[in-house]
């Protein structure tokens, strides 16, 4: 990423609705993203255009996730009760609910190998599932609200959940570096920590933003190397509040952030830089 970014697009939910989680497809073509007035929107990212608006008045969206179908997302609920829904985009029909925690969801992760995904819920347990069955493959038993990922190659998955005795800041997402050898812990106070995915030591803390809610994912909006934990960038610009949530699109180097308002960038690539023939 350099230094400078173009905005490719802007999108505004309605009556300035938050939104509160999106995601790209495994091929990088299509982004869906979810929002606090119980939308799902799904856009076009090569023409950085809306495609289509699905609502989910009923039980409310959260945590939207694609499956490895384009034509398919797994989302959270956040009203009437706290199963996991899997969604038809085809024809807005649901093809199973996931039934088990009996709190609210707060984390969610698809296996990249398979069908297998992985939640967290504010009851304190993780669940292992198969979106081919409706009951729940596992159950663990945490301290904590959970943060749940698979790593990039699906063979293991890392659950972290914030001890109460040392709780400083709470952990609000958990995520493995492309190549598997890091882990980004985000939280709702002033750092984000860098860890060794195998032993889980300590490598870097990253500073410069402050989150004023236990929900919000980021406040300001800033890139950091994990070789020494500086500052890349920092892009101010395209946002009217604060950003929830960031999303790298390694098929188009691209990325996505999203307040009430949701953007795509694109580097500027420097002129001596020639795309291979």
């Amino acid at each position: 990423m350099t230094e400078k970014a173009r905005e490719l697009g802007n999108f505004k939910e309605q009556e300035g609705s938050r939104i509160n989680s999106f995601h790209f497809s495994w091929d990088g073509l299509t982004l869906i993203s979810s929002s606090e007035d119980d939308q799902i929107l799904i856009y076009d990212v090569e023409k950085g255009t809306q495609k289509r608006r699905v609502n989910s008045q009923k039980y409310g969206v959260d945590l939207i996730h694609f499956t490895h179908a384009s034509n398919a997302a797994l989302h959270a609920s956040t009203k009437r009760d706290d199963a996991i829904r899997y969604l038809s985009l085809h024809d807005n029909k649901f093809i199973r609910y996931f039934a088990g925690h009996s709190k609210r969801v707060t984390s969610l992760d698809l296996s990249p190998e398979d069908d297998t995904f992985i939640s967290g819920s504010m009851d304190h347990t993780v669940r292992l599932w198969d979106l081919r069955a409706a009951t729940c493959q596992g159950v663990m038993n945490v301290t904590g609200k959970p943060v749940v990922a698979f790593d990039p190659e699906g063979l293991v998955f890392s659950v972290g959940c914030t001890i109460r005795a040392k709780k400083q800041c709470e952990w609000t997402s958990l995520r493995f570096s492309p190549h598997g050898k890091y882990i980004l812990l985000s939280t709702n106070g002033r750092v984000l920590r860098l860890l060794d995915a195998f032993n889980g030591t300590p490598l870097q803390t990253l500073s410069g933003h402050m989150n004023n809610k236990v929900d919000q994912r980021m406040v300001e909006f800033m890139f950091g190397k994990a070789d020494d934990g500086n500052k890349v960038c920092v892009l101010n610009g395209g946002h009217v509040g604060p950003v929830q949530c960031v999303e790298f699109n390694p098929s188009f180097m691209m990325m996505a952030s999203a307040c009430t308002h949701l953007n795509m960038w694109l580097p500027n690539v420097p002129q001596d830089v020639v795309a291979p023939s």
